[in-house]
């Protein structure tokens, strides 16, 4: 019996990227996308790839303003809600309302659920359940997603 590699096993739904499987407001075309971000940028929100920890400098950031996405500048978090969570990304407990969108994500590291700007589809990163009160949740977010607009 011939061997077949395991990718091709899996439903395409869960090898699909960013805004192939719904359309977003702002949807451009692949070359599009990699002229208006830059490499680290295009790889997290078109790839669903994930930042080395501690690289970004919105890890640090403490001055009271927003944080917008990157692919279409929307914004997605106040500094409000912004919280040291200790895990080398910038984290937050709630998104502005109609931010951001979930989908659940099935990887290697398990079931999770995936954050994406509602607008663009770009990937931002994971929401957790251990977050801080009021509402316990923990958007750990890539930095490189995302840009910060000071009050």
């Amino acid at each position: 019996m011939q061997r077949r590699h395991f990718l091709a096993l899996l439903p395409a739904v869960l090898l699909a990227r960013p805004g192939h499987a719904q359309t977003f407001e702002v949807s451009l075309s692949d070359d599009e996308w990699r002229a208006r971000l830059t490499g680290p940028q295009y790889a997290v929100l078109r790839d669903e790839d994930t930042e080395s920890p501690n690289s970004s400098p919105l890890n640090a950031e403490k001055r009271a303003g927003t944080y917008a996405c990157a692919g279409c500048d929307l914004p997605l978090f106040s500094s409000e809600t912004k919280f040291e969570s200790g895990t080398g990304w910038p984290s937050f407990w709630q998104p502005l309302a109609n931010a951001v969108g979930t989908k659940r994500d099935i990887g290697i590291l398990g079931i999770r659920t995936e954050v994406h700007c509602r607008r663009c589809g770009g990937h931002l990163g994971h929401v957790f359940n251990d977050g801080p009160q009021p509402t316990g949740l923990r958007y750990c977010m890539n930095g490189v997603a995302m840009t910060f607009r000071a009050a």
